[in-house]
């Protein structure tokens, strides 16, 4: 389980600790799905077509689309950096797994965290509810 140290505490947002947003990240689209088997080693970065609002030190449920299905928890671990050549996916920031399910046939399905794929549709991430998170933390934790 990840620790917060205390020189941290001041850029979160959350009720336990102020300054942490937490987001849902979307991962794999139809035409390009994520693979069956999932590294935690090749997790190290996120990137959306719109301006996200993640911080670093914000925390996130990776979502595998295709699959419709959680499989990680990760932490935005860099700043949010912007490549004007790009049209699509310019934006694009570093993040850290802290707990990820390497098979997703083993992965607990959205809907398990109350989070629906309706909610999702045309979008690279999401902001979470603390309910949301949670759940889906424990999901994940149990799978892997």
């Amino acid at each position: 389980m990840h620790r917060v140290r205390d020189g941290d505490r001041r850029r979160r947002r959350a009720p336990r600790i102020p300054g942490l947003t937490r987001w849902l990240l979307v991962r794999g689209r139809g035409d390009r799905p994520l693979d069956r088997v999932v590294s935690a080693e090749d997790i190290k970065a996120h990137s959306s077509t719109r301006r996200p609002s993640v911080a670093t030190g914000d925390a996130a449920i990776l979502y595998a689309s295709v699959w419709q299905c959680v499989f990680g928890v990760v932490e935005v671990t860099g700043p949010l950096e912007h490549d004007p050549e790009r049209e699509r996916w310019a934006w694009r920031f570093g993040i850290s797994p802290l707990v990820v399910v390497d098979d997703l046939d083993r992965a607990p399905p959205v809907e398990a965290a109350g989070i629906f794929p309706s909610s999702i549709w045309r979008h690279s991430y999401i902001r979470l509810t603390d309910e949301q998170f949670e759940t889906a933390r424990r999901l994940i934790e149990r799978a892997a």
